[in-house]
């Protein structure tokens, strides 16, 4: 009799045994517990890289847009090689970066417009220079002080190096702050572009009364 029941118990437990090891009842939800974590922060990374790509877009668009606006300042009249600009003007083009940064905040937003020349010598430098920012909330941009200064000596495209003409350089930085820090920097990424425009209908564009003499002829 014990012998008998010895081996009925240690039937059972072989077979205990056996269907512990083909249950993979629980194997399901440890490899979930696993792969979510990575799935999610491959997912967020991809939403948050797809939005920085958007927004470095509208980064260049407002570079192009600064330039392009203020080089197609018109002359008072028709016998002018030269146009004015003056700060009502330009705050309303830098102002235009706020419709174009949309739906991002533009308050990150910071912008610089120069006027280059370029001498016989094709040394290009600072003619005038013009920033501005955008407030939390504004509606308008503030102008401010810009970090380049008449007679810098800057940097200029090769296929625009050309003696004796006028370049409208225009400068953007934008802080693109992730909406999920985990994936990417959470301080923001610094986004930056540039844009160089010639004026369309005169030589030169002046603005306070830079430059003070006549626009040269290329």
């Amino acid at each position: 009799m014990k012998a008998t029941s010895m081996s009925r118990i240690w039937l059972r437990a072989r077979l205990s045994v056996a269907s512990l090891l083909r249950d993979h009842s629980g194997i399901a939800a440890t490899e979930f517990a696993v792969i979510v974590p990575i799935m999610l922060v491959m997912f967020f990374g991809t939403v948050e890289f797809s939005f920085g790509v958007a927004a470095n877009r509208k980064v260049t668009l407002v570079a192009r847009t600064l330039s392009d606006l203020t080089s197609q300042s018109p002359p008072t009249t028709t016998a002018q090689t030269s146009s004015t600009v003056d700060d009502n003007y330009l705050q309303n083009v830098f102002t235009a970066s706020i419709a174009i940064v949309q739906p991002y905040s533009a308050t990150p937003t910071k912008a610089q417009l120069s006027e280059i020349y370029i001498d016989t010598n094709k040394i290009a430098k600072i003619q005038w220079s013009k920033a501005a920012t955008i407030g939390s909330g504004a509606t308008s941009a503030t102008l401010a002080n810009s970090t380049r200064n008449a007679g810098d000596v800057v940097t200029v495209p090769p296929d625009l190096s050309t003696a004796n003409t006028y370049v409208i350089f225009s400068e953007v930085r934008y802080l693109y702050t992730p909406t999920v820090g985990y994936v990417m920097n959470y301080s923001g990424v610094t986004l930056t572009d540039t844009a160089y425009t010639r004026p369309r209908q005169v030589k030169c564009v002046v603005y306070n009364n830079v430059p003070t003499t006549a626009c040269p002829t290329p």
